[in-house]
């Protein structure tokens, strides 16, 4: 590594070198013949040929003339600006850009690590694939699970976990063609034609596209009672025009869902929602609104840090409208809207975010 950084230098240095050194000596050359005049004589030498040709008549001829004939004695008796250049100008920025590699060489030798072995992409996957997979991040134990199903192709399970990890990575298109894999293995399960539909809804931002629609209708026919493709197909009823349709669907699920179905909440909200009602939040404990402070504080952070996260921008900016802080929410809408000014999309979501109802 030192030896790269030592090359790397020297290459530097000689390149700028050589760069100085060619303008050294063309500020040394004479003084280059002002262009101007050359120009404007070649117009009047075009202007007589397009003349000549019958392109102009005669009137245009002697207009066109006239102008570039007046142009050319004023460039002739314009003084012209030539350019110089003093060696003791030069020398301070030859010297800098000589110290320059140097610097920092000695800056990585003391604040980087010089010593530290390369570590093969190869050496960490046989590390993670030794280690316990709960303390792997969802990157790592996506890299293993990739090679996992490149060993077993035809087992739909490994290309369900990929996909999950692959989503928890925030790598939605992966995690959709880990399931369309998974799919062509075992089309029979409903399960995966249904996660291959919340993927596709993930990927979009939200939106039911139409390959989601085709998934749940896939799953539906192998599980009638699916809930989560029933309630999408309804809502993108509901977004195609047809609310009453899509209001019907939603509450023939909210009837077949077992009272205790936590489902239920989130069901009777969005059919609220729809029906143009005002939809209260839940009342969260003291802890638990400790916790969710905590964690819409760190999505704030990791935006800060990664900001290329059109989504993370949607959810925090309902995290605090339903938060009820107002000041923050409207930081991070201003945020995201200068960020994502040209993504009518993204802007569209913003805006219905930031209106999500505080809890009461």
């Amino acid at each position: 590594m030192i030896a790269f950084w030592v090359v790397a230098g020297v290459l530097t240095a000689a390149a700028a070198g050589l760069i100085l050194s060619r303008a050294a000596r063309a500020a040394t050359q004479g003084e280059a013949q002002d262009p101007t005049p050359a120009v404007y004589r070649r117009q009047l030498a075009e202007i007589d040929e397009l003349a000549e040709r019958g392109l102009i008549g005669e009137a245009e001829r002697k207009s066109a003339h006239a102008e570039a004939g007046r142009r050319l004695l004023a460039a002739a008796d314009q003084p012209v600006e030539t350019w110089t250049s003093e060696p003791a100008a030069r020398r301070p920025v030859l010297i800098a850009v000589m110290l320059a590699p140097a610097l920092a060489l000695g800056l990585y030798l003391a604040l980087g690590s010089p010593g530290m072995p390369d570590q093969p992409f190869v050496k960490r996957l046989a590390a993670w694939k030794a280690s316990n997979p709960a303390s792997l991040a969802p990157p790592e134990l996506a890299a293993v699970l990739e090679q996992l199903t490149q060993q077993r192709p035809n087992d739909p399970e490994g290309f369900r976990y990929l996909a999950i990890a692959e989503g928890a990575s925030e790598h939605p298109a992966e995690a959709v063609r880990a399931l369309r894999k998974a799919v062509r293995i075992a089309p029979q399960r409903a399960d995966l034609w249904e996660l291959l539909g919340e993927g596709l809804v993930f990927e979009s931002g939200g939106p039911v596209t139409d390959d989601a629609k085709a998934a749940f209708r896939e799953a539906l026919k192998r599980d009638p009672k699916a809930v989560a493709p029933r309630f999408h197909l309804a809502r993108a009823r509901i977004a195609d025009g047809d609310r009453a349709g899509g209001l019907a669907d939603w509450r023939a699920l909210l009837a077949d869902l077992p009272a205790d179905d936590s489902r239920r909440a989130a069901l009777t909200a969005a059919i609220a929602d729809a029906e143009g009602q005002p939809e209260a939040a839940p009342a969260l404990s003291p802890e638990q609104l400790t916790a969710v402070r905590g964690m819409v504080a760190g999505l704030a952070q990791r935006l800060q840090a990664s900001p290329n996260d059109p989504q993370g921008w949607v959810r925090l900016v309902r995290a605090y409208a339903v938060l009820g802080d107002k000041a923050k929410r409207d930081q991070a809408l201003a945020d995201a809207k200068a960020r994502y000014a040209g993504r009518s999309d993204i802007l569209q979501q913003l805006d219905a975010s930031a209106r999500a109802e505080p809890m009461r």
